[in-house]
């Protein structure tokens, strides 16, 4: 098996260093990795926060379950942010400047781009721990602040993304 997968990297290699040596390809190439590796980020992003999202929605049907119809427009709020920012991380455009893009993201440009891209998979870990923290909040005093938590922690989410898409917009 090991024997396999060695020749297949060994063919991978090979065509990599041929497509290196024709004119204009080697950029278009790396491009469509880099439209690949995005693409693998945010499906990796937003398959995390939809775990979180599908835990907050079992939460409320808990509380409903337990009346506790009173907390519901509240931690709604946070469920519609988070269900926003995963639809946003869902359907942006793939990649980072495309062949006939009108802008050119360039080596700087793409470094804060992999950071945003950081601060969102850590977010997805402050999300679960305010998810974490409403959850035992339930049923106590620390509920409406464990509530507004999760709230901020979604929003937090969108302006995350919403930064990183102003680095598309003007270029840094």
């Amino acid at each position: 098996m090991g024997d396999l997968l060695e020749r297949v990297v060994a063919q991978r290699d090979a065509l990599k260093k041929l497509i290196a040596k024709l004119p204009g390809f080697k950029g278009y190439y790396e491009r469509a990795d880099r439209r690949s590796a995005d693409k693998l980020l945010r499906e990796t992003i937003s398959d995390k926060f939809q775990a979180q999202w599908a835990r907050l929605s079992s939460i409320q049907r808990e509380l409903i379950a337990g009346g506790h119809i009173e907390v519901m427009d509240e931690i709604e709020t946070g469920a519609i942010r988070l269900r926003q920012f995963i639809d946003r991380v869902k359907t942006a455009a793939y990649g980072y400047s495309g062949l006939f893009d009108a802008t050119k993201i360039n080596e700087a440009e793409l470094d804060k781009v992999y950071q945003y891209d950081l601060t969102l998979l850590e977010l997805a870990d402050e999300i679960a721990s305010a998810i974490d923290n409403l959850e035992a909040s339930i049923g106590s005093d620390g509920l409406p602040a464990a509530i507004r938590n999760v709230n901020q922690k979604a929003q937090d989410c969108l302006d995350a993304f919403n930064q990183r898409s102003e680095l598309f917009k003007f270029g840094g």
